[in-house]
This record gives structure tokens, sequence and C-alpha cells, in this order.
């Protein structure tokens, strides 16, 4: 059998909700198509390239209050930081960079390309104590009229909670624990699994919906990769 599209989106689901490329590869040969891994693993690269381009066009509805975290990963090896911003609402991951170091990195750049894909930016910000969100806030969101509002210094079990981000990079952690290491910064693996949070993955605090749909985005169809994929290849 060959790879039809169907046998390449089973794949890409498979991968994004928790199985090795190798588990992946496996499967896909009980059911008749013989290919690699490495080709399993080129197949998630040219799409999600392809998808991220296309989709990196719509603005979600996205609320004002705003999350913002940040969670160690390794890349060849190598302690790094992926740094994320995400709707309270919708739960909508609007933007993420990986950042060699937790406290001298710079999270100006997380706050102007998440501005630039909502187009707005949040009248409130919650995230940890971190000095560089206090520094990004200032610089990027704060004026002294527009009311912005920074609440930092939150507690697991208090008022003022990140469990929502905690939630979302325990995804992330999850599918790590499958792929060991990645390889690159700009993997095109992190921007996959943004893309199955937003678009793919129904959530359970969302009444099944996925964060994509509550923020206004209607993807259509039972296979919502093929979907995304065919809508992207026309826009190309």
């Amino acid at each position: 059998m060959r790879a039809t599209p169907q046998v390449i989106t089973s794949a890409m689901q498979l991968y994004f909700t928790g199985e090795s490329l190798r588990n992946t590869q496996k499967f896909l040969r009980l059911q008749g198509v013989n290919v690699s891994h490495v080709a399993v693993y080129n197949w998630i690269s040219k799409y999600v390239v392809l998808m991220e381009k296309y989709l990196d066009q719509i603005k979600p509805q996205v609320s004002d209050v705003w999350r913002a975290d940040e969670l160690y990963l390794k890349i060849k090896g190598n302690m790094k930081y992926l740094f994320a911003m995400m709707d309270d609402q919708t739960r909508f991951l609007i933007a993420q960079e990986v950042a060699e170091a937790k406290y001298t990195h710079d999270a100006r750049h997380l706050f102007q390309i998440s501005r630039e894909a909502v187009d707005k930016q949040p009248k409130i910000l919650i995230t940890d104590g971190l000095p560089a969100y206090r520094d990004a806030f200032m610089k990027e969101y704060w004026t002294r009229t527009n009311g912005a509002q920074h609440i930092r210094d939150i507690q697991f079990n208090g008022r003022i909670h990140n469990n929502k981000m905690e939630r979302m990079n325990g995804e992330i952690r999850d599918r790590e624990r499958v792929m060991r290491t990645l390889e690159k910064s700009n993997t095109p693996i992190l921007a996959g699994i943004q893309i199955f949070h937003n678009y793919i993955k129904p959530h359970q605090g969302l009444k099944g919906k996925t964060p994509a749909e509550a923020a206004g985005i209607e993807i259509r169809g039972k296979d919502k990769w093929l979907t995304i994929i065919q809508n992207a290849s026309r826009k190309s």
C-alpha cells in the first residue's frame, strides 16, 4: 500500500498523541504501509511547515487575559527553555520560542510575536515572578493610558494560579519523553505540538472543543489534519 494522504495524517495523529516515530512506523506496517521512521519524520516536517505558514494568516479571537510561562527541555542533549504565551479563556497557544537560558532571556520577542499573531495585546497578563516577564510587559504592553495589568507571584493553590499553563506544559513534557531529545531549536516538532494543541485536540475544559473552535476558527471534517493540509496546499 502506498502512503495516501490518510496514511500520512494517521501517522501525524499517532505521533502527536504520544507515539514515537518507530512505534508509528510499526503501526503503519501493520496496515500494509512499509515506510521507515525517517520517512514518518519527513512527512511531519514537510506538512507542519506547510500548515504553520497557512495558519499564521488566521487570527484567533482571544480574550483580554493571557498567561505566559516557561519550561525546560533538551535540544541535542543541552538544556534550553521554551517560553510560551496562551490565552486564558480559549487556551489558544498564541506563540512560543526557544531560549538559551531562563533568567537572562529577553521575553520581549515573545510578547511581540504574540501581539502580531492575534492583532491585539492583553489587558491582564498572568505570569510567575520571573523578571523577564516584568521587563517585557513594561516595554511592550504597558502604557500610562491603556490600563494593562501584570499579575505575578502566582501560587498553585491560591486565587491566582497558572494551572492552565501547567497543563499545557505537561502535554509538551509528555511528548518530549517519547522524543527523548529534540535535534534543533527551530524543530518543526514544536510547531506541530502547537498545531495539535490548538486545532486538533479537544479539551475537556472547553467542553470538548479545540482552542481554535473556542477562538472562532472552525476546521471542518473528521480528519482535521487533512483539512488543514488541503487548505494550506491551496493557499501555497
